[in-house]
């Protein structure tokens, strides 16, 4: 199958993107330490660029190259560690949602959806190897 020019540029540009995250996340590590730089590039950035490959087969195809980036930057250790802290406080933050009712917080399907995204992420991160296909 051959890409079109608008698919070939989009792909190459996000991989400028998530490159220029992953030096970022080195520079957050030497300044700031792992859990920093893992809520840069984990918590934030894969989780973001998960959600854009949902709706976008382009940064779909592109998520294996990021997670095999993502385990080379951070030990296994580092990544259980981190994504239990990152679960941690996301549970915590949905209890407290419960306790107090909002109505703006009450969007169950978006908060079913990033469950399961954040769920996706961390099977891929913790996998004792990424197969392909």
């Amino acid at each position: 199958m051959r890409r079109t020019g608008t698919e070939q540029t989009t792909r190459r540009r996000w991989h400028e993107v998530w490159k220029e995250q992953c030096e970022a996340a080195g520079s957050i590590r030497l300044q700031y330490g792992v859990a920093s730089a893992f809520d840069y590039a984990v918590g934030e950035k894969l989780l973001n660029f998960a959600e854009a490959a949902e709706e976008h087969p382009e940064f779909s195809r592109a998520l294996p190259q990021i997670f095999s980036e993502l385990r080379r930057m951070f030990t296994p250790e580092e990544i259980k560690e981190h994504l239990a802290r990152i679960e941690s406080a996301r549970l915590q933050r949905a209890m407290e949602a419960m306790d107090v009712y909002d109505p703006a917080l009450d969007d169950l399907a978006a908060s079913d959806a990033e469950a399961q995204r954040f769920e996706f992420v961390k099977e891929l991160l913790t996998a004792p190897a990424l197969g392909t296909s």
